[in-house]
């Protein structure tokens, strides 16, 4: 999908990576993005930098995404494009991450992706195109010591991402996953010293592989390029991927 003439819609709009998105999404001649997020001041400030609209949005309850997406289709057309991009850390592990962690990780990194395709799709369908493009993280294709809930929960959106991508590809529909490893955001980890991640990079860097994974209309948006080769060699070996994951994990509570 060219992204010249389209309207886009960016929930995380506030974020280092919802921001970039719209920038480049902008720098592609899209004909509109929306930004939506939690706090209204900080979309509505965010989206007034970049020239292009805000709405504020809690996108773990399933009204306000309805909302959300009634408003865009009344006051800009169809969606071509919906970036379900919302998302935040969560640490623990079992003993140490209660319930409530648990849930709040699955409202938003699972539930809000089933929302906003159950709210866009019958648009998108009816047009005949359609794009979802949605975040996850590397960690939900590897894992992410430490952090149960966001391992889980965002490999529960990949999984999520492909079951949309084999119901709705004859509907027209094209959807993406994007799996980045850290990003100069709010979110970035502190460390690069526990072996989690290749790199911090910038979030218009990250943007860029977005725009090109959307024009090839690739399922895997990975823009730290190693993550291809990590998967693939635990499809080859998947017990000796734990193994190194465990080796790993000692490593880290011993430095």
């Amino acid at each position: 999908m060219e992204l010249n003439d389209r309207v886009a819609v960016i929930t995380g709009g506030s974020g280092g990576i919802g921001q970039a998105l719209a920038r480049a999404f902008l720098a592609e001649g899209a004909r509109q993005v929306v930004l939506a997020d939690l706090d209204e001041a900080a979309v509505q400030t965010a989206a007034a930098d970049i020239g292009c609209v805000g709405r504020a949005c809690d996108v773990t309850d399933e009204q306000q995404i309805v909302d959300l997406v009634e408003w865009t289709l009344a006051e800009h057309g169809p969606i071509d494009i919906f970036c379900s991009n919302a998302g935040a850390g969560g640490q623990g592990v079992l003993t140490d991450a209660p319930n409530d962690v648990w849930q709040t990780q699955w409202d938003l990194h699972v539930m809000s992706h089933v929302y906003a395709a159950r709210a866009v799709l019958p648009s998108m369908i009816a047009n005949g195109e359609g794009y979802l493009f949605n975040t996850a993280s590397a960690a939900g294709l590897l894992a992410a010591m430490g952090s149960g809930p966001y391992s889980v929960t965002k490999a529960a959106a990949v999984k999520l991402a492909e079951f949309l991508s084999i119901t709705h590809a004859d509907d027209g529909i094209k959807v993406s996953v994007l799996c980045p490893q850290g990003v100069n955001t709010a979110m970035a980890p502190r460390s690069l010293g526990d072996g989690q991640t290749d790199g911090i990079i910038e979030a218009d860097e990250l943007a860029q592989v977005a725009v090109d994974t959307i024009r090839s209309e690739r399922f895997h948006c990975l823009p730290h390029p190693e993550v291809e080769e990590y998967v693939r060699r635990k499809g080859d070996d998947v017990d000796r991927w734990l193994g190194g994951m465990q080796r790993l994990r000692r490593r880290t509570l011993e430095g």
